[in-house]
């Protein structure tokens, strides 16, 4: 089982800090666009690891976020992921290059059009509805998304 957070970090022009996953060789996100993040280290929070993690991968310090859900991956190819949410609206620093991919500014409505994981749709539009704190399970075989129940029950997908 592995823990992870994932951040949309978002500036005052409504665009989130998106990282387009190219760099690394055998990586599940390859070609996809993604919010920042990445898995626990031994003893931390959800908040800790997010603000290291954003740290670590554009090096902006986070100011104001909030925990905004917990998603579970399932997936007949990969271990089941626990994945703790985030959005933030505060930082600090100047964004440096990532050594996972390249990260940049996308407006909200573009979001959409860029190649992503079928549930980060689903979870981008929660966060865009301002939904109060959710979980989400996906279920993948492959890249096909099967299966999503939000609060325990099923969506449509």
């Amino acid at each position: 089982m592995i823990q992870s957070t994932l951040c949309y970090i978002e500036n005052d022009r409504g665009q989130y800090l998106m990282l387009h996953r190219v760099k690394k060789e055998n990586d599940a996100n390859r070609d996809k666009w993604i919010g920042v993040g990445g898995k626990f280290e031994d003893g931390e929070s959800p908040e800790e690891c997010a603000l290291r993690e954003v740290r670590e991968e554009t090096g902006l310090t986070l100011t104001d976020f909030r925990y905004r859900g917990l998603v579970t991956f399932v997936s007949d190819r990969w271990e089941t992921e626990y994945m703790h949410l985030f959005t933030a609206t505060g930082f600090t620093g100047a964004i440096r290059e990532c050594d996972e991919g390249v990260l940049e500014w996308i407006g909200k409505a573009d979001l959409l059009a860029l190649p992503q994981w079928e549930g980060d749709r689903i979870f981008l539009r929660l966060l865009d509805r301002d939904v109060p704190f959710f979980s989400l399970k996906l279920r993948y075989e492959g890249e096909k998304l099967c299966q999503a129940v939000l609060n325990g029950k099923e969506l449509a997908v």
